[in-house]
């Protein structure tokens, strides 16, 4: 079943349907997130947008290291959630089709080169409450009821 989150969308607005791959990526006790610093402050998955051409495990990869600094290993997908939202950065209304992985966190390899992106670690009960999208706190909180945390 896909879910969606967020305010409904607007019957009078077109929404550019935008596929994105985020992950939950465990690490210790708790997970890896990204602080964006703008255009709102927030904790988020680290994760983005799935170019033409690239498939959402291959975007999933490259948005990790490139908000994070970190690789990933052993991605899989626990589900999908719809959000229709403004994106300031394209100066688009978009239907964000938002998969989502659960990872196990690599290596630390580069410093995140994506603007505005600080790697956090957040304890469970942390991201579960704080993350900014309502569907990021929905699967954070999935995966710690299925892992007795």
């Amino acid at each position: 079943m896909n879910r969606r989150f967020g305010p409904k969308p607007d019957p009078d607005r077109y929404y550019c349907p935008r596929m994105g791959a985020y992950a939950i990526v465990l690490a210790g006790d708790g997970i890896l997130a990204t602080f964006q610093e703008r255009p709102t402050p927030e904790l988020q998955l680290p994760g983005g947008g799935v170019d033409p051409g690239e498939s959402a495990v291959r975007a999933l990869h490259r948005e990790v290291l490139e908000e994070t600094g970190y690789r990933i290993h052993a991605p899989r997908r626990l589900g999908m959630f719809h959000r229709f939202t403004f994106m300031p950065d394209y100066e688009i209304w978009a239907q964000k089709q938002c998969h989502v992985y659960l990872a196990q966190i690599g290596p630390r390899v580069a410093v995140p080169s994506e603007p505005g992106h600080i790697p956090v670690f957040l304890p469970w009960h942390v991201a579960e409450e704080r993350l900014g999208v309502e569907g990021d706190r929905y699967f954070v909180a999935q995966v710690r009821r299925r892992m007795g945390l």
